[in-house]
């Protein structure tokens, strides 16, 4: 068992979008798992959530995604 908790470094100028705590944070402070960045600006990383929802949208919307177009889509299992 380790006895110190290895800390996330964070680097001056990366902006990042706790998932966890909903906010923004510069460098890293919450582990990777729970954030999303790194971000050029404090206020691109404020609007994680709505590009990560308009990305989302595109994706799914995308035809590349769903060559079998007119089929049933329903997954199978």
């Amino acid at each position: 068992m380790a006895l110190f908790k290895k800390r996330t470094v964070g680097k001056p100028g990366e902006w990042y979008y706790c998932l966890e705590h909903k906010k923004v944070e510069e460098g890293p402070e919450c582990p990777a798992k729970n954030r999303f960045g790194p971000y050029t600006s404090r206020e691109e990383a404020a609007h994680a959530m709505e590009t990560a929802r308009e990305r989302n949208l595109e994706w799914e919307t995308d035809p590349r995604w769903h060559e079998s177009a007119g089929k049933d889509t329903t997954p199978e299992d």
